[in-house]
């Protein structure tokens, strides 16, 4: 049997005569880890260790040495720590998950490389020029890589590209309107990789990749609807709130379809928070306070309730 998992076996083990042993096997060869699991885990986890604290040192050394490095040595440091690693990353012999560790680090190094390049020639106040030569020139790696935590930083980027363009340069966007597109984007983009996810023929989109950007969506679109609700009235607010209350809807048809918990979780807990925010609008006196306080007591009690029959039902129908 294929994706054997822990709560399976219980099941199997209540309801027949499978004997301990048995258990003890399919425990062994299924869920718990072996010493090549264990040992490929700790290769993984101290080669992202090493790349992680070797790129921070290099930014305390640049950091801590400002003053006396000249502009050669400034960029021509930066420069050959990137072609480096770019080096190291086309060597065949490396598998493909230390290479993608090691490009991730490469990415890193590309944004100290833009750093230290504005930083010599002055080339502007406008950081979201930084953050946008950042984002282009580390698309091939991120679109060649397939790799989730490349892919993390890269949607990071080009969120806090956009958001300081409205901070610099479109400075007459009302707030409501940048955290709707917000909204779009990081949506489209959970979107895409849970289609991606179903396609057999790519490799599996990691769990805790979509949740934060299912995370990430619900923050945006719950920041909009309080600005929207407390704020006043705002030409885009009608259409935000049309398209919250349907991706809301199609995250908890998909978290039901799916049996993943995380989706009727999150989502619920949006709505409970948009809710007060609504009832704090209509009044703001010790009475709608307690009122409050006792909705999201009531509220939360109930979507856990729900949960737990849900996870009580799928456990049963595995």
């Amino acid at each position: 049997m294929k994706n054997l998992q822990r709560e399976d076996i219980h099941i199997i083990s209540r309801h027949s005569n499978v004997t301990e042993q048995g258990i003890e096997r399919a425990l062994k060869e299924n869920i718990y880890n072996d010493q090549e699991m264990w040992q490929k885990f700790l290769r993984l986890f101290f080669i992202t260790l090493g790349i992680g604290f070797t790129t921070a040192g290099i930014i305390f050394f640049f950091a801590y040495n400002w003053a006396d490095l000249n502009k050669f040595a400034k960029l021509g440091l930066t420069e050959i720590l990137v072609i480096a690693t770019t080096i190291i990353v086309l060597l065949p012999k490396i598998n493909a998950s230390t290479r993608n560790i090691i490009l991730t680090g490469s990415s890193f190094l590309v944004g100290v490389l833009f750093a230290v390049f504005g930083q010599i020639y002055q080339t502007g106040a406008n950081a979201y020029d930084f953050f946008l030569a950042w984002t282009l020139f580390i698309t091939l790696w991120v679109m060649v890589s397939g790799f989730a935590p490349l892919w993390l930083l890269y949607i990071v980027l080009i969120n806090t590209t956009f958001f300081l363009y409205t901070e610099q340069v479109a400075k007459d966007w009302p707030a409501i309107l940048i955290i709707t597109l917000l909204f779009l984007f990081n949506t489209a983009i959970l979107i895409g990789f849970i289609f991606l996810d179903k396609d057999k023929k790519i490799p599996k989109v990691p769990k805790w990749f979509t949740y934060i950007l299912a995370l990430g969506s619900v923050t945006f679109a719950t920041l909009g609807m309080i600005f929207g609700i407390l704020d006043g009235y705002e030409p885009v607010s009608p259409a935000l709130i049309g398209i919250v209350l349907a991706v809301f809807a199609l995250g908890i048809w998909h978290g039901i379809q799916s049996k993943n918990g995380f989706y009727l979780s999150v989502i619920p807990l949006s709505m409970i928070i948009i809710i007060s925010a609504l009832l704090l609008k209509i009044s703001d006196n010790e009475g709608m306070f307690l009122l409050i306080s006792l909705f999201i007591i009531v509220s939360v009690t109930l979507v856990i309730m729900n949960l737990l029959k849900l996870q009580k039902k799928w456990n049963h129908e595995k």
